[in-house]
């Protein structure tokens, strides 16, 4: 972490300002008033509240636990035994609860969840309907001996039974994880055979750019080297009748639910840190590891995001495009807390045209639109204007995640989706199942930057010595716990894989892997991985930087940068995936280094543009910058089965413009 580092300063282009009414009506108004009166405060800012939620850490939480209604049987004796203790902090000892719990406390005839698959109907479920499927659903795993502390696993489409399995099995006790279905077999294995689940819930198929895709024979090459699982429970979506025969102790969806009425789900109360969910990492430098995360921590970090910085309510209609392997997955679903109406969307967002989702938008009447980056950069790149073709008056808020938002991204949202709406990006990782910095309905929205840091996350940009900075790229640091950092990783008895994953170069202090700048008003902006920052002549410079104005550029579809060690330094190596209809020739050349230098800096333009064919990413769609560093570097790429496009390296090897000065 040696060099000098860009600074940033100032606040990028005001775009948008909540109104005075939008303010004080807002669930994170409402929620200053709470702790004015209960703690005898006088805040009038966000940032004064985010400044107390991460110094007063008991007070926060224990404020926060009330305010959003955890339903509990037995209520906390302590919120936090040593706040200084990181990893390891104990968090509301004596409480009991139970997740599913939270999630099924409305069971009204109110809609619960619409599902549009891709060339569908939409499905709909009321609350009602929910809780019946999930009690009929709960018997069924008993009877099959599913208990406290088993792991279920789901190799599902974005569908109504992927949430009703989740819902089950959290309500015994067991512990959800699941992938998503066009995860490869070994991608698959290097997962849940780790975790060794007894259940495992499949789909017949899925859906993508109107073609049918069987899971049902790789369904039986999974099963093949996963022997703990008892039993597989298959969900008809792309056929009347699938072929169970090939699949070992395998049923029916509908056939394996309870068929009695009337049943009541049996919420297992549980402690706080009960595990309710296991994610992911990438898996890139080798197995994926597991990280294990606690039901009370991931509800009241759910709760906090959804109710305070997307400001969701009973009346909202909540869409994330996600799959199942994605934590924004997860994220959604706990909208079901709030009693929100929740969109489930399964397919290509450009199918049958760039339109897809926000016709959705129209019909559903979406209030909350949650999408990525990358779709918003292919969406500038399709031509759609969406406000010209689409009723989007009932959205308020539009959520990008992903990867960091560019500025040209910031701009098209209010030029060409919305005028008046609150565009939160926001950032966070699995690990945490949730955001570091995110929206906030009562702050404006300057280009390029994330509204603010999550309250009750103690985010710093830390520099080269260690110290926070503002206005100055540096490491994003959280120097205090949170209850929805994993409480352990799996098959990790001594910790130290979770210690060499956040704690290794600050100890006591998680450091995340991002590359930030938190500005003196409390916006964060995104500069892409720290371990994939570029340092040429020792100054280190975010791939973000670069990724931004080229991939807003007609000529090129996508692109990859790295830092390749050459003559006693490291020289930027940018590679491109040409558009169709161009050609990368000296003048493409000359125009990519001279966007780059205008909207970034000198020391940014590329010492080498080179073509290739495609770009590597990881299953979760993730950029992979140093599977193709080691490639270009002659070392060896440990697992290339984490990767969704690992035939795409063969583009990078013995490239004979890298050996040229």
């Amino acid at each position: 972490m040696a060099g000098d580092q860009l600074t940033t300063t100032g606040e990028g282009e005001l775009l948008w300002s909540p109104s005075e009414e939008r303010v004080k009506s807002s669930n994170m108004y409402r929620f200053i008033q709470y702790v004015n009166e209960r703690f005898g405060k006088e805040f009038t800012e966000y940032e004064e509240l985010y400044r107390w939620s991460v110094e007063d850490i008991a007070d926060f939480w224990s404020a926060l636990w009330d305010f959003t209604d955890v339903l509990a049987s037995r209520p906390f004796e302590e919120v936090i035994e040593d706040a200084t203790r990181m990893p390891g902090a104990k968090w509301f000892a004596g409480a009991r609860l139970n997740f599913a719990e939270n999630l099924l406390r409305f069971r009204d005839d109110r809609e619960a969840l619409v599902f549009k698959g891709e060339g569908r109907e939409p499905v709909r479920m009321t609350y009602a309907e929910l809780y019946d499927q999930v009690a009929r659903l709960q018997k069924a795993l008993k009877e099959a001996g599913v208990g406290i502390g088993d792991r279920v696993a789901g190799f599902m489409p974005n569908m109504p039974s992927t949430v009703v399995a989740m819902l089950a099995a959290t309500a015994i006790g067991a512990t959800w994880s699941s992938c998503s279905p066009d995860f490869g077999i070994k991608g698959v294995l290097d997962r849940f055979g780790q975790i060794k689940p007894k259940v495992l819930f499949v789909a017949d198929g899925y859906y993508f750019k109107g073609g049918r895709f069987d899971s049902i024979e790789r369904v039986a090459e999974i099963i093949r080297d996963l022997p703990s699982v008892e039993k597989i429970v298959v969900s008809r979506y792309t056929t009347d009748e699938p072929d169970l025969s090939g699949l070992p102790n395998a049923v029916l969806f509908d056939d394996f639910k309870s068929s009695e009425e009337g049943l009541e789900v049996e919420f297992e109360q549980l402690p706080f840190d009960h595990p309710v969910f296991i994610m992911y990492s990438s898996g890139t430098t080798g197995l994926p590891k597991c990280m294990v995360q606690c039901s009370g921590g991931i509800l009241l970090h759910h709760l906090k995001e959804l109710i305070l910085h997307t400001d969701l309510n009973r009346d909202d209609t909540i869409f994330y495009f996600t799959t199942c392997g994605w934590m924004m997955w997860n994220w959604l679903v706990s909208s079901l807390a709030v009693g929100a109406r929740i969109i489930l969307f399964d397919g290509n967002p450009f199918h049958p045209d760039a339109g897809a989702l926000w016709d959705l938008a129209e019909k559903e009447k979406i209030t909350v639109f949650g999408i990525s980056a990358g779709y918003i950069a292919a969406l500038m790149k399709s031509g759609l204007i969406p406000k010209e073709k689409y009723d989007l008056s009932s959205i308020r808020a539009i959520l990008s995640t992903g990867s960091p938002l560019s500025v040209e991204g910031f701009h098209f949202v209010y030029d060409s989706i919305k005028e008046d709406v609150q565009l939160a990006s926001i950032s966070g990782g699995t690990d945490i199942n949730g955001c570091f910095a995110l929206g906030n309905p009562m702050l404006p929205v300057y280009a390029g930057e994330l509204q603010c840091r999550g309250l009750g996350m103690a985010v710093e940009a830390f520099n080269s010595d260690g110290r926070p900075v503002y206005g100055e790229q540096g490491e994003l640091v959280c120097t205090a716990p949170s209850p929805s950092m994993p409480i352990y990783f799996w098959e990790d008895p001594g910790f130290e894989k979770y210690r060499d994953a956040y704690f290794s170069v600050y100890p006591g202090v998680w450091r995340h892997g991002d590359f930030i700048v938190v500005n003196e008003h409390g916006g964060v902006a995104i500069y892409g991985r720290s371990d994939a920052t570029l340092n040429p002549g020792g100054v280190r410079i975010g791939t973000a930087e670069i990724y931004r104005p080229v991939e807003n550029m007609p000529e090129i579809e996508d692109s990859l940068v790295v830092g390749q060690h050459f003559k006693d330094d490291v020289r930027v190596i940018l590679f491109v995936k040409v558009a169709p209809g161009y050609e990368l020739d000296d003048g493409l050349r000359k125009k990519i280094k001279k966007v780059i230098r205008e909207a970034a800096s000198p020391r940014h333009v590329p010492a080498k543009i080179i073509e290739v064919q495609d770009v590597p990413y990881t299953l979760n769609m993730k950029k992979v910058e140093l599977a193709v560093k080691n490639v270009i570097e002659g070392k060896p790429v440990k697992n290339k089965d984490a990767l969704k496009n690992p035939e795409s390296l063969d583009y990078y090897a013995d490239l004979p413009e890298l050996e040229e000065g």
